[in-house]
């Protein structure tokens, strides 16, 4: 009977995952939000806000001096770059998940309209250089 006990604690240990799935070495992202709808050119600001996960915990950090985080302008194919902190302390391989909040400032017109709806495409890179999955958002109004 003890036997059996034994057997079944352990099967039921051994079932369990570590924190759901392992997470891939290649960081991915997720939009949680962007906003707001529509701006005046360079006046407001967009904040976008994403969901990341990293399996060995290299998004983000050194050098001091490199941009890891693209946010790019599909009506122009410009790059707005920003630079991730490091996350882990220590270079530290572990599992990471967290959101990240990016501020776009002085968004402006690019074509000879009084409006315009800009869409952005994101991705970052961990310090392997592993590039994550590419984020669309959803449109932004860009007025006079």
């Amino acid at each position: 009977m003890r036997g059996l006990f034994i057997i079944i604690v352990f099967s039921i240990f051994c079932s369990c995952s570590k924190d759901e799935d392992q997470l891939s070495e290649v960081p991915s992202l997720e939009l949680i939000s962007i906003g707001p709808s529509s701006v005046v050119q360079f006046e407001d600001s967009v904040v976008i806000k994403l969901a990341y996960e990293d399996g060995n915990g290299d998004l983000g950090g050194f050098p001091a001096d490199s941009v890891n985080l693209f946010v790019v302008d599909n009506r122009n194919g410009v790059p707005f770059e920003f630079r991730i902190q490091e996350l882990v302390p220590g270079g530290a391989e572990v599992p990471i998940k967290g959101t990240l909040s990016i501020t776009l400032q002085n968004l402006f017109l690019t074509g000879s309209g009084s409006q315009e709806n800009a869409t952005f495409n994101i991705y970052a890179y961990d310090r392997a250089g592993n590039k994550s999955n590419v984020v669309n958002t959803p449109g932004v109004v860009v007025m006079e």
